[in-house]
């Protein structure tokens, strides 16, 4: 049952990022790309009303205690450092103070946080029984990874559609549905897949199967057109990706304590953003190191294909998940 709402979710998420797609086309040639911005107050008012009226009020007893507010502050001011110093460096090199002094800043940040963690914290972010497990552990490095693929491929085929193809924001919105088509029929496949072959099986199959995919997206000329040069691609590279979803969420929350299942379960999601701002950041920098616009786009193609085998050998690292994790 878990493992079918799991993959439903995926879906859904999914469906509204196609949503999101084709209606910021819309408000970008309707009105202006600001738009794309100020839609989200009204949809975000509208969630947060349906969180209060639809979602269940939990009734367990609360326990005391504190907001981990140090932890907090340094968590995010050191990815935040590491990305801002991976940017800096496309414009001053890896040898220039404006990349090294916030690259050093940023380990310094991250190394107190594990130290605020592990010795001060009386209600730490990320309590450090749950990194010691090999589930927890490798499971968000598989995570952390995967988003740095998933994250960046949006942000360049859409810069693809509009520099190569040409495409205007609409276009380019609508030219997506393919890639979410795709992945919501992954995710709804997962849970089968699953009872087959098991979640570890599928998440290596799952990242070699997208790596297929953005090897097959980087051989991609410029005088392509949408079908031969688009759509091949993007059902493997998102089917692949829409099968990861639901076989790694099962394998790293199914040994947690329900107590700690949602400190687990937000790990693994705030891990998948800080690697999509990893990713991009990185492969923004590889980019600008490449002449040609065309060449550009195939090198980082290639580079995604290649962190999502390197997923897949991590996952080879993943536990054996418990019987039962597998149940539909």
């Amino acid at each position: 049952m878990l493992t079918r709402a799991l993959a439903t979710w995926a879906a859904v998420s999914s469906a509204g990022r196609a949503a999101g797609n084709v209606i910021g086309g819309v408000l970008t040639e309707s009105l202006s790309w600001r738009w794309t911005l100020l839609i989200n107050v009204p949809v975000g008012a509208l969630a947060a009303l349906a969180a209060v009226r639809l979602l269940p009020v939990d009734r367990t007893e609360a326990r005391e205690a504190r907001l981990d507010v140090p932890g907090a502050v340094l968590a995010t001011a050191g990815v935040t450092a590491f990305v801002y110093g991976l940017t800096e460096a496309q414009h001053y090199g890896w040898g220039s103070p404006a990349t090294l002094v916030p690259l050093a800043g940023a380990v310094s940040a991250l190394l107190a946080f594990a130290l605020v963690e592990a010795r001060y914290a009386s209600a730490p972010v990320v309590p450090p029984r749950l990194v010691r497990s090999r589930a927890i552990w490798a499971g968000n490095l598989v995570m952390l990874l995967a988003g740095a693929c998933f994250i960046p491929m949006w942000y360049f085929l859409s810069l693809y559609m509009q520099h190569v193809l040409h495409y205007g924001a609409l276009a380019t919105g609508i030219g997506f549905l393919p890639h979410t088509l795709a992945g919501i029929a992954g995710a709804r496949l997962a849970p089968a897949v699953m009872c087959w072959c098991g979640p570890r099986a599928l998440i290596i199959t799952s990242a070699l199967l997208s790596a297929a995919g953005f090897l097959w997206q980087s051989q991609t000329g410029a005088d392509a057109g949408y079908l031969e040069g688009l759509l091949g691609p993007a059902i493997v590279m998102s089917a692949g990706m829409g099968l990861l979803i639901t076989p790694i969420t099962t394998l790293v929350t199914s040994g947690v304590p329900a107590r700690e299942a949602g400190a687990a379960s937000g790990l693994m999601n705030a891990t998948r953003q800080i690697g999509g701002a990893i990713g991009l950041a990185a492969l923004v920098t590889l980019a600008a190191t490449v002449t040609g616009t065309m060449s550009a786009y195939q090198e980082v193609f290639t580079a995604i294909a290649v962190v999502r085998a390197v997923v897949a050998a991590t996952a080879c690292v993943l536990p054996a998940p418990p019987h039962a994790a597998a149940d539909n």
